[in-house]
């Protein structure tokens, strides 16, 4: 049986961590190669939307992954702040620029969606503004807590802004259901049947699965960097270095 609580000593987590990064780096290329290659190569073209549609499947998986760390991200936070648990802390503060990347891809690939579709690059439109707001998030906790010297005043910081910010996450996913808005609705769905034809749907999830793959592999990878500077001062992390020198 694994030892979840020993796991969350930052000693112990960093060399799991390290073990972990190649295999999460391997699934990620291949459900890319794979789903790069069904979306590109084997899905038909839209009916309507023609070839421009096909930037979809890097889009809504951002958008998807953008939401999701979001949720993680405050999450590790908010178990922080209850019990000022270290490593939980860290595991925020990576995951905070993958977010940000993931909602500034969304954005990016949306705009270049939208020009053929809508004709514009950005409209102020519920989905895209809530979206923003979602970056803007990301970026104030990390400027928030890159403004506070004493880490545990800022960790502190950091996680109020995130779980205040998690009331935006249920606003993006529901404002083209709550608002007449520009943005098509969902084409996946829990509850409804996909409304794509399989081979669009698998390319999509392929995707959301490299995505989260790539998500994983970066945020064990800062936050192995983001334990080594703030355990500087501990035996264990000075070893780690005699023995790397």
């Amino acid at each position: 049986m694994i030892n979840w609580f020993k796991l969350s000593s930052p000693s112990t987590f960093y060399p799991v961590a390290g073990k972990l990064i190649p295999i999460f780096w391997t699934l990620a290329a291949g459900f890319g190669l794979a789903g790069l290659w069904i979306s590109f190569f084997v899905a038909p073209v839209d009916a309507v939307q023609g070839q421009g549609y096909r930037i979809i499947f890097i889009h809504v998986p951002a958008s998807w992954m953008s939401m999701f760390i979001y949720l993680v991200m405050a999450a590790w936070a908010g178990l922080s702040l209850i019990f000022n648990t270290r490593l939980s802390a860290m595991m925020a503060q990576a995951l905070a620029p993958v977010g940000a990347w993931m909602a500034f891809l969304s954005l990016w690939t949306g705009a270049l969606w939208g020009k053929p579709m809508w004709g514009t690059w950005w409209v102020w439109d519920a989905r895209l503004t809530s979206e923003l707001i979602l970056l803007f998030l990301y970026l104030g906790f990390m400027a928030l807590q890159a403004s506070i010297d004493n880490r545990r005043r800022a960790d502190k910081a950091g996680a109020i802004l995130a779980l205040v910010g998690v009331v935006n996450v249920p606003i993006i996913y529901f404002s083209v259901k709550w608002w007449n808005t520009l943005h098509q609705g969902a084409s996946v769905s829990l509850t409804k049947a996909p409304a794509m034809v399989q081979t669009m749907l698998w390319g999509m999830l392929l995707m959301a699965l490299c995505f989260w793959m790539y998500s994983i592999a970066v945020g064990l990878m800062r936050v192995r960097a983001i334990i080594l500077e703030r355990e500087a001062h501990t035996d264990w992390v000075r070893q780690l270095s005699e023995v790397k020198n």
